[in-house]
């Protein structure tokens, strides 16, 4: 009975991996990638680089912009993003002859050093791993929701993977690697040293995996984790807008207002009005560290400088809690730069952990037909001597 159960156990691992194993490398592969895609972009860029020789201070957020509204006096600035230290910002605009633009400014310098209107090597990443760049239809990919079942593939596989390897905990104290007993003896040690040593790694991905699909599920019935931004009202308004050059509360108003809020507010993503009746949308980070650029955010009304909203860990519900700490875990951005090394390391890991789980199968796979069509030779060499043998029979009579 116990022999039967652990045939089931295998048998049911290798089908959580091996029907779809080359959309769950493939996206172990570009999810690997996409965790140290702003690092790559940074190496084999140089515009990507916030260089600053002389030590210069970080301008202000109105500073970037005045910069870039002065290249393109006729730009309608919408967003400001601020990402790693070593890299530049990025101001967004919209300009006669630019649908959509980005403009990559030294945040030491205030150098433009260079001007974007496709897309970036880590947004090409990050939608090649989130959806396989298959088209959205509204509030829904059937690429995201392909991505996100590999989760329940994940932890099937790990489930079923930890079932099979009896006192698995050894592996901790007691590695065993052998390379000199053949291939499948060797690729068999890898594949069970990578996923004890992966189990953490792998349980991460799945949990986080699994709260995409639902978060998927959620946009599909359009139902709003967040809540919209409100507008300002319109006893708000001047009585002739047109006589108002410009509104009374500046871009750096409304980040000392967000600053003066939470004392710890670093922003990473600048909204500025697109309307009368917009409002200055501000996100950041701040000193929790498992909670993504985006969990502190201020709205500001520019007419009055009240604050129409604000986003703190403190006040989430337990879906924003989930939608905020999920992307940290799941590419490894919590500790910055080490955290996103050895995230890198055990996605490639992962990645060959479903390369020497298919390698194990296609051998057993040849093995398992060599030796049924050896069977099916050796019956029928049988039957031809049982036939050679009537035919002598019916002769000597």
């Amino acid at each position: 009975m116990a022999k039967l159960s652990n045939r089931f156990w295998f048998q049911l691992h290798g089908w959580f991996s091996l029907p779809i194993w080359i959309i769950f490398c493939f996206v172990c592969l570009t999810g690997t990638i996409s965790v140290i895609s702003h690092e790559l972009t940074w190496l084999t860029n140089p515009d990507s680089r916030a260089t600053n020789p002389e030590n210069l201070q970080v301008k202000k957020t109105s500073e970037l912009i005045s910069i870039v509204q002065e290249a393109y006096p006729t730009a309608k600035i919408t967003t400001v993003m601020t990402f790693e230290d070593y890299l530049v910002n990025a101001v967004v605009f919209i300009d006669k002859d630019k649908p959509q633009a980005f403009a990559y400014i030294n945040q030491y310098t205030g150098d433009i050093q260079a001007v974007n209107q496709g897309i970036t090597f880590s947004g090409f990443m990050r939608s090649l791993h989130g959806w396989l760049l298959l088209p959205w239809q509204s509030n829904y990919s059937i690429g995201y929701y392909l991505v996100c079942i590999m989760a329940i593939v994940m932890l099937g596989a790990l489930i079923t993977g930890l079932i099979i390897y009896k006192n698995f905990w050894r592996a901790f104290t007691q590695p065993k690697l052998r390379l000199t007993q053949g291939k499948k003896t060797l690729l068999a040690d890898l594949h069970r040293l990578s996923g004890v040593w992966s189990i953490w790694f792998l349980l991460v991905m799945s949990i986080t995996g699994l709260w995409y699909l639902v978060q998927a599920v959620l946009w599909h019935v359009d139902y709003d984790i967040e809540p919209h931004s409100p507008i300002a009202t319109v006893e708000h308004l001047p009585l002739n807008i047109e006589e108002v050059p410009a509104v009374p509360i500046t871009i750096n108003h409304a980040l000392e207002i967000a600053e003066k809020k939470f004392p710890d507010f670093v922003p990473t993503y600048t909204m500025l009005p697109e309307h009368n009746r917009d409002t200055y949308k501000l996100y950041g980070n701040g000193d929790f560290i498992f909670y993504d650029q985006y969990s502190y955010g201020v709205i500001v009304n520019p007419w009055t400088g009240d604050i129409e909203g604000e986003r703190s860990p403190e006040k989430m519900t337990v879906l924003q809690t989930l939608s905020h700490i999920a992307d940290p875990l799941h590419y490894g951005t919590i500790g910055g730069i080490w955290t996103k090394v050895l995230w890198f390391i055990f996605g490639m890991i992962l990645t060959g952990m479903s390369i020497t789980g298919f390698l194990m199968w296609g051998s057993r796979t040849v093995k398992a037909s060599r030796s049924v069509q050896g069977i099916t030779n050796s019956i029928e060499m049988d039957n031809e001597h049982l036939k050679q043998s009537i035919l002598i029979q019916q002769e000597v009579k």
